[in-house]
């Protein structure tokens, strides 16, 4: 079974405000679902490196990594195995330009992200209003 360390942006902007954006709904794991930037890192590359480079490459951001938030771990619907590991970030420009994985993007308050965001990240959402807010 393979499996593979991934990363995800957690950027909040100076308006308490989280980065959302929308996987293509031909995506073939979640297609539809609103999501934080990220992916999976490539062999031997640098969390944090990998991070700005997935985070760049999905919405044209450059960030700033902060602190790590949350790991965990879960298989995907193609069997692949996932550690997952989630940082609070602050964007160091305002420009968001997305890829062709993203059909969408949004900045939203914190606390009404649960909404939108994905069920697999509301435990970040949980922990950035606990350590961070």
């Amino acid at each position: 079974m393979e499996s593979a360390i991934a990363v995800k942006s957690f950027i909040v902007n100076d308006f308490n405000q989280l980065l959302l954006i929308k996987r293509r709904p031909i995506d073939p794991h979640s297609p539809g679902v609103w999501e934080i930037p990220g992916g999976r890192l490539n062999l031997g590359e640098d969390p944090f490196e990998g991070l700005k480079r997935e985070t760049l490459e999905e919405t044209g951001l450059a960030i700033d990594v902060l602190n790590p938030l949350r790991v965990h771990h879960f298989t995907r619907d193609d069997g692949q195995q996932i550690t997952m590991i989630t940082f609070f970030c602050k964007p160091l420009n305002n420009s968001v330009v997305l890829s062709e994985e993203h059909t969408d993007f949004g900045w939203m308050p914190v606390g009404e992200s649960y909404s939108k965001l994905v069920d697999c990240f509301h435990d970040d959402l949980k922990m950035f209003q606990k350590y961070f807010q």
